[in-house]
């Protein structure tokens, strides 16, 4: 009688999921809030679900996540415009009226990308928790309320909406770490959710102090975007804003919950925090520092320079000295994440696309590496390099996965890394709103830290792959190599990582219209601040910033 309910209840699920996806496929559904709500409700499902082991969960979250996946890509296929930087499928509801709460949502080059990466890393992140067996209906369910909070983000127009997005994904991450975690996991969960949480406010109080600007009360981005606010406001809410994303990009020196976090969470959890959490913050920056408070960002721009290369440099040396394997990767994310902030703030097309394909580009190498640490971990039982070592003759096939995502963390030529780096690059050194000087300290410090890093990426693979193992196991044990489920999650995530590498267009392509448009905008503002020093200097007041500022003339725009 009860696998009887059992295959009803699926049964009834699974027609219920497909009348949905057959209503999408007839756009019956707004295709941006389908996807956003289709694991948040799916997710509540699940305590109803019979399942003693946990088996029939995990296929259940995987096929809702592989649906929500199939049905952005298809939504995106069909309706978005790859020739037009503004936003589209835009879809306004009434929400909460008498707050002035509305879900609105929408997508442009910026967001499309990141919900796509949002997608592949989550699906692939569930099938890496394979064999999760402590608390799977927990587990799975804030799986899925995470996915869906990542592409409300994203998709996000309401300021209100994006902030409760905001909070909605932190309350996951802590419990996945505070549950499924190491050792010290409460310390970790903990050190997570007072950065972030914290940081939000100011996320909460800048979009306050915008919206309550003026005549109209409005949380709509792009209405916010249209106002002439006053430069002190300006930079006030600049400053809260870059607090925020700081945190969560994260920028030195509001890092340190990073380290902990990635050390002590789960591979599958990894995955997702390096894979597409760390990129929020970029893609908040660029959302509402250059295109909202593009005057402020004028003002920041050389500080987000500065700050940029003490990432690069900061995480690759801090990278160095670390012998536990996620510690040293997740230092290393916080280098790689200096490049989007340079990119950014380069004032350049070039630029402003090497920053987004960096954080697309990461997205998917970090991924790649913390699920085979994962694997590895699995195996040892430990992540301290020093106590590991002659892995390549037990488990080749990870060694040779490891190697490669290895070779595309440090910018070979032929990965997507090297790519993204090199626009950045290009984008800064050809940038005329800095004077040469400024590029040249620049370019000079930032390779530093590329030149560092192939050196720690090498040097962990020579401490865990390399010579004789370290490891006090059984003489007769036999270590396991990848399994077909392992590989086919690192070949998923490499083999997009090496396609944009031979053929950049695969991803620029989706964005390279929106990179030229938030680069016109930032540019635009260069002869408003020219205008404002130049009568800060007449009146014998010192300016706000660095004379590494160079405000270009502009050509007429009816030219």
């Amino acid at each position: 009688m009860f696998h009887l309910f059992k295959k009803v209840h699926i049964l009834k699920i699974s027609c219920v999921t497909e009348y949905l996806f057959l209503a999408i496929m007839l756009n019956s559904i707004p295709w941006l809030t389908a996807i956003i709500l289709l694991p948040l409700v799916s997710a509540f499902a699940i305590p109803f679900i019979p399942d003693k082991e946990g088996k029939t969960i995990r296929w259940y979250a995987l096929s809702v996540s592989l649906i929500t996946f199939g049905i952005s890509i298809w939504g995106f296929w069909q309706n978005f415009d790859l020739q037009t930087s503004q936003f589209q499928m835009r879809e306004t509801y009434a929400w909460l009226p008498q707050l002035g709460l509305n879900w609105s949502v929408a997508v442009d080059g910026l967001s499309m990308p990141l919900i796509v990466l949002s997608g592949l890393v989550t699906t692939l992140s569930l099938l890496a928790a394979w064999k999760v067996n402590r608390k799977p209906r927990l587990f799975y369910f804030l799986m899925l309320v995470l996915y869906s909070a990542q592409i409300g983000v994203f998709a996000a127009q309401d300021l209100l909406m994006f902030f409760l997005m905001w909070e909605l994904e932190l309350v996951p991450v802590y419990i996945l770490i505070s549950i499924w975690g190491g050792k010290k996991r409460l310390y970790a969960a903990t050190k997570f959710i007072l950065y972030t949480a914290i940081a939000s406010v100011f996320i909460l109080v800048s979009g306050l102090a915008m919206a309550f600007y003026g005549d109209n009360l409005t949380f709509d981005m792009v209405e916010l975007g249209m106002k002439n606010y006053p430069m002190a406001l300006e930079l006030l809410a600049y400053t809260g804003f870059v607090i925020a994303f700081g945190v969560k990009l994260p920028i030195f020196p509001l890092h340190t919950w990073l380290p902990d976090a990635h050390s002590e969470a789960s591979a599958p959890v990894s995955m997702i925090l390096a894979g597409v959490l760390l990129k929020m913050g970029g893609y908040g920056l660029i959302r509402m520092n250059i295109e909202m408070l593009p005057n402020a960002h004028i003002k920041f721009a050389p500080v987000l320079v500065t700050l940029g290369v003490v990432n690069i440099v900061y995480g690759a040396f801090t990278a160095f000295g670390q012998q536990n394997l996620k510690r040293r990767l997740a230092y290393s994310s916080i280098s790689h994440m200096g490049f989007v902030l340079i990119g950014i703030a380069s004032f350049t097309e070039l630029g402003v696309n090497g920053a987004v394909l960096q954080m697309l580009s990461h997205g998917l190498i970090a991924a790649c590496l913390f699920f085979l640490t994962g694997a590895a971990y699995d195996r040892t039982h430990t992540l301290m390099m020093d106590e590991l070592g002659g892995l390549a003759k037990s488990t080749p096939k990870i060694f040779a996965l490891f190697t490669a995502g290895s070779m595309a963390s440090l910018a070979l030529p032929g990965m997507s890394g090297f790519i993204s780096e090199l626009s950045v690059f290009l984008g800064v050194t050809t940038s005329d709103a800095y004077s040469d000087a400024f590029k040249i300290v620049v370019v000079f410090l930032s390779a530093v830290g590329l030149i560092l890093t192939p050196i720690y990426l090498l040097s962990m693979l020579r401490e865990v792959f390399y010579g004789e193992s370290k490891l006090s196991l059984d003489p007769n044990f036999l270590m396991s190599d990848a399994k077909p489920r392992e590989v086919f999650i690192t070949a998923c995530l490499l083999l997009p990582i090496i396609g944009i590498g031979l053929y950049p267009k695969l991803a620029t392509s989706t964005y390279d219209v929106k990179a030229v448009d938030v680069a016109m905008k930032s540019r635009a503002a260069l002869p408003v601040v020219a205008e404002t020093r130049s009568t800060q200097q007449q009146a014998h007041l010192p300016s706000v910033w660095t004379p590494a500022m160079v405000a270009p003339q502009l050509p007429n725009s009816s030219n």
